[in-house]
């Protein structure tokens, strides 16, 4: 099965196909101020990796998403429920972690 890559950097691969599957690295928003800007903007360079790539969020497998602090995990969420369009929706969300620095207070999902 073929590999392709996209953006190659000399650490990492931002977009790497491999067959009907696409990995994307880590995506980070430091030129927006607070959880709902930042999250707003990383969701929108995932949307730009995916339509390069020839595919969408409705395709998505598994997504792992790292908070500072886990007290923004309810703004994360307004804005990951709302970056889900209906037709997103019907498809289904895709497996989701949310992981939180130590010594944050625990929540799933």
């Amino acid at each position: 099965m073929q590999i392709s890559r996209h953006h190659v950097g000399p650490r990492m691969t931002q977009i790497v196909v491999h067959g009907d599957t696409i990995y994307l690295c880590g995506r980070t928003a430091e030129e927006a101020v607070g959880a709902g800007a930042q999250t707003r903007a990383i969701l929108a360079k995932i949307d730009t990796l995916l339509a390069e790539a020839g595919n969408s969020k409705s395709k998505l497998l598994q997504v792992q998403i790292w908070l500072a602090d886990i007290r923004y995990y309810d703004e994360m969420n307004a804005i990951w429920d709302a970056w889900w369009t209906r037709r997103t929706r019907r498809a289904g969300p895709p497996a989701r972690r949310v992981w939180r620095p130590l010594g944050s207070s625990s929540r799933s999902q």
